[in-house]
């Protein structure tokens, strides 16, 4: 813990979600995920954090991650990050705050803005970190709205060849793909319905947590975003918008049939990453387990028995208060960089 330091508020600033935990004497105690579309104007983080105020009020430090300088409305990354650091310098003036550069460690915000590349997106190099330190060995896999990392964890140490978002793309380390937020047409371009493969509508009529949902598999907190038509969120409305995907009404089939096909699509996702991650996994032993965090865990459950590896939830391994666990592995970056910056010596 760092000295006179015993309670950190941790902050993952994305583009989709504003994700806060508060750590007392090393232990996550309060987690929070908060719906904040950056893309539509950077008042909507003054906001979310003003809802947040709960989770981090009276904090004796605050540890910052974030991925939300890759929304559109910054013309570069570098940008994004210099924007998000000066809201973040007004709205916590008192200068007790770290902002974390992965492979550089915890800076304050002048040399942060020295270093965009390592602060663009390092949330996931935290959360490996963390697990590195609690595990030792493991493939960690953290889906969550709208991607999933994949980080091979060898010898207390991350071990990924990649570094920025490009160059993990290219190692199957990053994935755009996540448990609610993606559009199906960017996991299929077509579906089985009554045995016949039909072409999908290239609209964005549904997104996965639509087929999650007819599954009964969805968390509904975890869904925080307005539906594809601004719609209710109920079985029966997923069903509508998965039909419209395929040129149907909803009553044109049975529930069971449209469970089927959102099976297919949940299918679909889990090949995408169960390819990835076999990519990813050739670095570690065959008896590494699986770390999962992130709002799909259902999805990587399903992973680590395809890969017949050893299913661990990264909730069960963080000292944490056992009420906010699960909000706490949803928001593993935010937990990650307050439990890591309460270790700095």
């Amino acid at each position: 813990m760092e000295k006179g330091k015993s309670t950190i508020a941790g902050f993952d600033v994305g583009g989709a979600h504003l994700k806060v935990t508060r750590a007392e004497n090393g232990r996550i105690v309060e987690a929070a995920t908060i719906l904040m579309p950056l893309w539509l104007g950077l008042d909507n983080l003054t906001s979310a954090l003003r809802e947040a105020s709960a989770v981090y009020a009276g904090a004796d430090l605050n540890a910052f991650t974030m991925t939300g300088e890759l929304s559109d409305i910054f013309p570069s990354r570098d940008d994004g990050v210099a924007s998000l650091l000066k809201l973040i310098s007004q709205h916590f003036p008192s200068g007790d705050n770290l902002i974390y550069a992965g492979r550089s460690g915890f800076v304050g915000a002048g040399q942060a803005a020295r270093l965009g590349g390592d602060v663009a997106s390092a949330n996931w190099h935290a959360t490996a970190s963390l697990v590195a330190k609690l595990v030792g060995d493991a493939l960690f896999v953290d889906m969550g709205s709208t991607t999933t990392d994949i980080i091979p964890v060898r010898d207390g140490a991350v071990a990924g060849e990649g570094y920025s978002d490009a160059e993990r793309l290219m190692t199957g380390e990053l994935v755009y793909t996540g448990f609610t937020r993606t559009f199906l047409f960017g996991i299929a371009s077509s579906a089985p319905v009554r045995g016949q493969l039909t072409p999908l509508m290239n609209e964005y009529f549904a997104s996965i947590a639509d087929a999650h949902r007819i599954m009964g598999v969805l968390d509904e907190k975890d869904d925080k975003h307005t539906s594809a038509d601004g719609k209710e969120k109920t079985p029966e409305a997923s069903m509508a918008r998965l039909g419209r995907m395929v040129g149907r009404d909803a009553a044109d089939l049975s529930p069971a049939e449209w469970r089927d096909v959102a099976r297919w699509f949940s299918e679909r996702q889990l090949r995408m990453v169960h390819d990835a991650a076999f990519r990813v996994a050739g670095k570690l032993a065959d008896d590494t387990p699986i770390v999962a965090a992130g709002a799909g865990r259902w999805q990587i459950r399903r992973l680590a028995e395809r890969m017949e590896r050893r299913f661990i939830d990264f909730a069960d391994i963080i000292p944490a208060d056992d009420a906010v666990r699960n909000e706490a592995s949803s928001a593993a970056p935010a937990a990650a960089v307050a439990l890591l910056a309460g270790m700095q010596e």
